[in-house]
């Protein structure tokens, strides 16, 4: 794997977010060729440091004309550059609420 200004490395040498970076770049050149209509992507974005948290939203933001992502995510970033936000709560054990707001 090659990065833009790194060094080719193997796989295994590569940090979290290197890796993260590497597959999520997979994953939007197989929908440059073949969309879905959906993509569910849970908590991919947590090795991600600012700069490639934005790459990431932007990338996501770009790809959902075609593509409705659904994100698990506790990333502030991430949620900030949503259209529509669900929270899944607990108040009292055994009983799950769900929380929503559009954002858009």
């Amino acid at each position: 794997i090659k990065h833009k200004g790194r060094q080719l490395n193997t796989l295994s040498l590569l940090s979290a977010g290197e890796k993260t970076l590497t597959a999520i770049s997979l994953l939007f050149a197989i929908y440059l060729v073949k969309p879905s209509p959906f993509c569910i992507l849970d908590e991919v974005d947590a090795p991600l440091d600012d700069v490639n948290i934005a790459n990431y939203t932007h990338a996501i933001k770009r790809f959902s004309k075609d593509t409705q992502f659904i994100l698990v995510t506790h990333n502030k970033r991430t949620i900030e550059a949503t259209q529509s936000l669900y929270g899944i709560t607990m108040e009292e054990p055994g009983v799950s609420k769900v929380v929503s707001v559009r954002l858009d």
